[in-house]
């Protein structure tokens, strides 16, 4: 399929979901714009190549790369797409990268738009990955936004991720699934961050498998609901060696929104040391009163404090 043309909604996208200006000059990216390619470039240390049996990419990622990046954005700016794409990251031993993803939907149609992604990552031997993922929509249609992440971690021993999701607004329904699998002396953080307003939903579930003597997780949800939004959280630790793991989920509940968190901890060695709690509260009334004393009114100290609580 021939590139297609990037117009100035497209931009606004690109920077809020990937801190991109525009292509960028240098370094590996893929850029999909409405179920089409809108550019791509490999590098001799990272390459990008289609997939031949369904939509998607294979990322290969040479061993012993450094201090590189890979950006992978999506955007639809129609109404009526709906689309899965199925992403392999191949991260070579002991190589040390950053993966920027994300996805945004402007939808000023009247059908529901959605981006169903399914991300596999396989990172070698003492390789480190830093994965940021965001997730926005926008647009004046009645149509849905919908994005449905589905992601698999496998991580041989000595890796480590830090994986940051963020879904900053704008999207009417996710349903976001995470599965990692952990060896010997690899180090997981899982930071999860989100708000839905409106009507909108949001459900996550999250399974980390330490399987590795010495491996350590930590999951960590932060959210805020409004309005009469739904929210459902449910992370598990599953510690099968001598390990760490530690589960922590915090919420802010606002007006007439419904929001519950399960989370999780599973021992299947007595040498497992897993740790998990939760809270769901509403918005901090001396932190409230505080920032009206100095002469903000209710609803912007309200945002200041969600935007602080977030970030």
């Amino acid at each position: 399929m021939p590139e297609q043309n990037i117009t100035n909604t497209d931009l606004g996208l690109l920077k809020t979901i990937a801190g991109l200006d525009g292509i960028p000059p240098v370094g590996a990216y893929n850029l999909r714009l409405n179920s089409g390619s809108a550019g791509r470039r490999s590098t001799k240390n990272i390459e990008i190549t289609s997939k031949t049996d369904r939509p998607g990419i294979d990322i290969r990622i040479k061993p012993g790369v450094k201090d590189e990046d890979v950006h992978i954005p999506v955007i639809i700016d129609a109404s009526g797409i709906a689309e899965t794409v199925y992403n392999d990251f191949f991260v070579g031993e002991g190589a040390d990268v950053t993966i920027i993803a994300g996805c945004g939907i402007h939808n000023d149609g009247c059908e529901e738009s959605r981006h169903d992604g399914v991300h596999r990552f396989f990172i070698g031997k003492d390789a480190k990955v830093r994965y940021i993922e965001r997730h926005y929509g926008e647009g004046s249609g009645a149509g849905g936004r919908v994005m449905n992440p589905a992601t698999e971690v496998y991580m041989e021993e000595g890796s480590s991720l830090e994986m940051e999701t963020v879904q900053i607004g704008g999207i009417d329904s996710t349903v976001r699934k995470t599965l990692a699998r952990l060896g010997d002396g690899c180090r997981m953080n899982l930071s999860e961050r989100l708000m839905t307003h409106g009507s909108q939903t949001a459900e996550s579930d999250v399974v980390v498998e330490l399987n590795g003597r010495d491996s350590s997780a930590g999951i960590m949800s932060r959210t805020v609901a409004k309005d009469d939004s739904t929210q459902v959280f449910r992370p598990r630790a599953v510690g099968r060696n001598a390990c760490r793991a530690h589960v922590r989920c915090d919420s802010i509940i606002m007006d007439r929104a419904k929001v519950s968190s399960v989370p999780e901890i599973a021992a299947e060695s007595a040498d497992a040391q897993l740790v998990h709690e939760a809270a769901i509260g509403r918005i901090n009334n001396e932190q409230l009163l505080k920032l009206m004393t100095l002469g903000i009114d209710e609803e912007r100290a309200e945002e200041i404090i969600v935007e602080g609580f977030l970030s």
